[in-house]
């Protein structure tokens, strides 16, 4: 296994005045100064942080082009014209699609829904698309989690006279598509002040805007949130600001009052326990997502939508075995691509890994890229082909802009898109070894040496007295947790195992520890895969430890427990001031 050694890197700490101004009797220090790290400066920040309401969501209209949007919408419903509603393959684009969908469907049955085939389509807006909508009679699409760069796409829709609205939150290219109305916070001219909507999340703003326009009550929007929640969840966008806001309610329905749908695929996972983002990334997202790798995306939308429980509970079926098909897949192809490195010498000194087999499935390359970088970590793109072509997903590591060094490769392909950690592309077959050539020098140039090594970044260092009912309390307000509102890692130095070490499950390190010379108190910790310590461990040996606090519910019973993240022999880890100590771990 590669050296999967870990830098601990200590974040910077929070103002003291503004921490003195934060603590409470509900709010011990520790809590303060987490919540100042997030910048939040005075007790009236804090209560909105914790207190989230849809008041807080900004005004739709302050999005660019979104007056033209919703005026055209209403001119398709008052025309009768006929609507199709038209969306990617991934959660984050059907979650979309069954959004506006659902909700369109109050006004007008003359509305349909399209997702393209992931094989013969491709991901985004195909000419193919355009075709069915237009024998079809189809008069306007809405293009959610897509299109911005749909350019010629979006001509052929104009030429067979049908509008068309994008909704879409990925980057835009030099020129817009010639649409009624494009919608993306990330066009610089739009003054929309949060840009890191999902694409279902866009979706979600049209539709308040509708609604807003029409009279509807917004209460009345409040069951399509779980929508969101799932979208924002597995896209992986930052869960703060105004998606924190519609995650928290989107959560609130996910596990008080789910949909049909959402409550299925929650059988299948036998989730039983309280769900936050996490949970929604590794049970509803890959079941979704398994429909279009396997057999069609149209089948998680259908499921979305499913009104009845019996009726979702047997597509629930179909989509569970398609994620359990997608699942052997996907070892497979890891262990095919885990292979190549054993054989080419030029790729395991590589800064990046760039692989390619004709014959791997499309569906699973995205995971197999994210799989290579828990190996390896580095910028990987994970190739195979389809329909003559090579294509290919990225995945990138923490810090580095992936979207822009395949863009400084463009001339090399013939489309790619993304974010900065994820990015499709598709190029000439031939096109591969120079592709792969360019990129490797693209990465060696702009990924600095520190951002090879995995970082694990620690909010504050505390002892085993500092764990307390209050600070637990505010760890549970802070949720939401994701990307721009991590889960706190705390650091314990001078741990001790108490004697119960043991292995448990696929390798992970089940203990109970104290600080040693400390009050005695004892905390149960697991480490997920962390096996490779257990004698360490055992050795008796102060420790210390890199750790989220959770809480554990079992049998009905909620006790506090150490989610070990890692872990490093001794107690002297800690560098002057603003360093942890860049020690090797074994993990």
């Amino acid at each position: 296994m590669p050296d999967r050694t870990k830098r601990w890197k200590l974040k910077p700490q929070a103002n003291d005045q503004v921490v003195r101004g934060l603590v409470h009797p509900r709010c011990p220090e520790v809590a303060a100064r987490l919540l100042a790290q997030r910048g939040i400066a005075d007790p009236e920040t804090a209560s909105i942080f914790f207190r989230p309401k849809l008041d807080q969501l900004h005004d739709p209209f302050l999005m660019a082009d979104m007056l033209a949007a919703v005026e055209r919408i209403e001119q398709a419903l008052g025309e009768n014209e006929r609507i199709m509603v038209y969306g990617d393959y991934d959660v984050d684009g059907t979650t979309a699609v069954a959004l506006v969908y659902s909700f369109l469907t109050r006004f007008t049955g003359n509305i349909t829904f399209y997702i393209p085939d992931r094989y013969s389509e491709g991901y985004g807006i195909s000419f193919q698309g355009i075709e069915h909508a237009k024998e079809d009679g189809v008069k306007l699409i809405i293009a959610l989690d897509c299109g911005i760069k749909a350019i010629d796409k979006v001509a052929r829709a104009n030429e067979f006279g049908i509008d068309m609205i994008i909704c879409d939150h990925h980057r835009p290219g030099e020129t817009l598509p010639a649409a009624v109305a494009v919608l993306d916070p990330k066009r610089d001219e739009c003054p929309y002040p949060f840009k890191e909507l999902s694409g279902c999340g866009i979706g979600f703003k049209l539709v308040q805007g509708i609604a807003q326009r029409n009279g509807v009550d917004p209460i009345e929007l409040e069951p399509l949130l779980d929508l969101v929640a799932v979208s924002t969840a597995c896209d992986i966008v930052p869960v703060d600001g105004e998606n924190r806001v519609l995650t928290h309610f989107g959560l609130k329905r996910v596990n008080n009052n789910p949909r049909p749908g959402i409550k299925a695929m929650l059988q299948m996972a036998n989730v039983k326990r309280t769900l936050g983002v996490t949970e929604l990334v590794f049970t509803v997202g890959p079941r979704i997502n398994a429909a279009g790798r396997i057999e069609h995306g149209r089948q998680a939308v259908e499921l979305l939508l499913a009104k009845d429980q019996a009726q979702a509970d047997a597509m629930g079926v179909r989509v569970d075995g398609n994620n359990v098909a997608r699942q052997e897949l996907d070892r497979e192809t890891t262990r095919a691509a885990l292979e190549l490195f054993t054989i080419d010498p030029a790729l395991r000194d590589s800064w990046s890994t760039v692989v390619f087999n004709e014959e791997w499935h499309k569906g699973v390359i995205g995971i197999v890229a994210s799989r290579l970088i828990e190996q390896f970590y580095r910028p990987t793109i994970v190739l195979t082909e389809s329909q003559g072509k090579a294509v290919g997903s990225a995945r990138s590591v923490r810090g580095f802009d992936v979207y822009e060094a395949i863009n400084a490769c463009s001339d090399l392909l013939d489309q790619f898109g993304g974010h900065m950690y994820a990015a499709g592309l598709t190029m000439p077959l031939e096109n591969i070894p120079a592709f792969r050539d360019r990129f490797e020098a693209v990465v060696r140039k702009t990924l600095p040496p520190a951002l090879r090594v995995p970082e694990e970044e620690v909010d504050a260092e505390i002892t085993f007295s500092d764990i307390n009912d209050p600070l637990a309390r505010i760890l549970h307000h802070m949720a939401p947790f994701g990307p721009g509102n991590m889960k706190p890692v705390f650091l314990t130095r001078g741990v001790v195992d108490t004697g119960s070490a043991r292995i448990v499950g696929d390798d992970h390190l089940k203990m109970s520890l104290r600080m040693a010379g400390g009050d005695g108190r004892v905390l149960d910790a697991i480490g997920f895969r962390l096996g490779a310590h257990l004698e360490a461990v055992k050795s008796g040996e102060p420790f210390s430890v890199l750790y989220n606090l959770e809480e554990n519910e079992w049998n009905g019973r909620t006790t506090l427990q150490l989610n070990i993240k890692d872990l490093k022999p001794g107690t002297k880890v800690l560098e002057t001031g603003s360093r942890i100590a860049e020690t090797a771990s074994t993990r």
